[in-house]
């Protein structure tokens, strides 16, 4: 199962912007494991709490609201739910073997330096891997899971598994990472005072 925080337009078809399945390739370069002119890159993560830890970690030293999940486009801040069995495994960066083969080191997989966490993406896409799946660096405890889309997503290998829910200071895996991550949640009618 993976649960991925999005962008979220109601009404939205699930591969078409502000649906689940959508990979925002024009907003992609930056990212851990970005290389647009190769493939897409879905982000994900294998639990909830992680997901959302992701979404709002730059909150971190400052409140949360409502508010700051809503986008000035419209659109909303949504977790959704996915079944991936179909996908077979993305290369797996905790496995001490998979980093000795490809001769990486755990601090590389890790890093901040996207010119080589993206230099590792492309190796692993040119050797047909489906994705990649590492710890977080905001909870070695949580695995996240780069899928590149032209080898899952297009072909419908990750189909989605439930309701979409959008976030708020309420729901439980934004509680859960606001505390893991120290951010106050606040509720608009306390922020307005």
């Amino acid at each position: 199962m993976l649960f991925r925080v999005f962008r979220w337009s109601e009404g939205a078809s699930p591969a078409t912007r502000g649906g689940p399945l959508y990979v925002p390739r024009e907003r992609q370069g930056s990212g851990r494991h970005d290389s647009p002119g190769r493939y897409g890159a879905f982000y994900a993560a294998r639990s909830s709490v992680s997901a959302a830890a992701e979404a709002i970690q730059a909150f971190r030293g400052r409140d949360l609201t409502d508010a700051d999940l809503e986008l000035a486009d419209g659109s909303v801040l949504a977790l959704a739910a996915f079944d991936d069995g179909a996908v077979g495994s993305p290369l797996d960066l905790d496995d001490p073997a998979v980093l000795v083969r490809e001769e990486w080191r755990p601090s590389g997989v890790a890093s901040r330096d996207r010119v080589l966490t993206q230099a590792m993406a492309v190796r692993a896409w040119d050797a047909g891997a489906v994705g990649l799946s590492w710890w977080s660096t905001l909870d070695a405890a949580w695995t996240n899971v780069t899928l590149f889309a032209e080898r899952t997503i297009d072909v419908g290998g990750v189909v989605l598994a439930g309701d979409i829910e959008r976030l708020s200071v309420r729901h439980p895996a934004v509680v859960a990472a606001a505390e893991h991550l120290a951010v106050p949640l606040l509720s608009r009618r306390r922020r307005s005072r």
